[in-house]
């Protein structure tokens, strides 16, 4: 299967317009967020690739364009999103060019991984709670005796008694409630997330899926991304600063620390630079410490 560009391109509100709105509402510039914000930087036009790479520090802006691009192309969130009072107005005043977007594209933002965390928390602690009452109850079926049988009720309740005696304690529990959800350590569980939301043919929008991620799971997120967008029809738009994510093959990336906002390689990136100049200051410490490691190896 071909790469597909379901979103080919978004034009961003002009200096003009810009101006005649602010004229409109009567307000001042500086309070009228993202009105100004990409102008400012010169960034008129987005225009996509099959995986295209939203890079800057924090304030620079990626965040804001990967939620104007979410919602000029109506995907669907799991998190409440309210980008300000003059947000959608922004939004209803760029130009999108695009195919039909397949109804399963969505934006995965850091606040979908933190609910998603949680609530596996939550229910993996109320399966936690069901054990106990039911080990509970195990114990106290198991040593009662004696029961007279006067109902139908009395004769269910009797027959839980009996196979309470006939049965270990994990028998017993095990055939009362689920299986317990498997809990991984926050990357992990944050890559299930990832795993499990990203499927064939659609557009994936993804707001810096570094914060969960240990270097070993971004370069498996990599591959992972790499793959869909190149045999599965996955368009992918990313908001990052990681120099692993930023390293994905084929990738087009916006460099909103850039004035202009400029398309570069990830290797001349600034963020990138930066951690080769720190850990290449650091090499012959990193070198001494491990001196049978193989770097070669896969392993984060």
């Amino acid at each position: 299967m071909a790469p597909k560009c379901y979103l080919r391109s978004l034009k961003l509100v002009s200096a003009f317009d810009e101006i005649e709105y602010i004229k409109r509402e009567k307000r001042v510039a500086n309070s009228m967020y993202p009105f100004k914000m990409f102008d400012a930087k010169e960034l008129r036009r987005v225009d996509f690739e099959p995986i295209t790479i939203l890079c800057g520090s924090n304030g620079s802006g990626k965040t804001t364009l990967l939620n104007v691009i979410a919602e000029a192309a109506g995907l669907h969130r799991h998190s409440p999103f309210h980008g300000g009072m003059f947000f959608a107005d922004y939004v209803s005043m760029c130009k999108m060019d695009a195919d039909e977007i397949p109804r399963q594209s969505q934006i995965l933002t850091s606040d979908d991984i933190s609910d998603y965390l949680i609530n596996m928390r939550a229910l993996n602690n109320g399966i936690d709670n069901r054990r106990n009452e039911l080990y509970a109850e195990y114990i106290a079926r198991r040593d009662d005796l004696h029961r007279n049988l006067t109902s139908l009720e009395d004769y269910d309740d009797w027959k839980e008694s009996m196979d309470a005696k006939s049965k270990t304690p994990t028998q017993f529990i095990k055939a009362r409630m689920m299986k317990s959800v498997d809990m991984f350590s926050n990357g992990e569980t944050a890559m299930k997330y990832y795993l499990e939301r990203i499927s064939e043919n659609a557009l994936y929008l993804i707001d810096e899926p570094e914060n969960s991620l240990s270097p070993k799971l971004q370069r498996d997120l990599l591959d992972y991304i790499s793959a869909s967008a190149r045999y599965y029809g996955c368009q992918f738009i990313i908001a990052t600063h990681s120099p692993i994510l930023l390293s994905l093959p084929g990738a087009k990336i916006y460099d909103l620390d850039d004035y202009p906002v400029s398309v570069k390689k990830w290797t001349e990136l600034e963020h990138v630079c930066a951690y080769y100049s720190f850990f290449k200051q650091h090499e012959e410490e990193i070198l001494a410490a491990n001196p049978d490691r193989r770097w070669d190896e896969d392993d984060g």
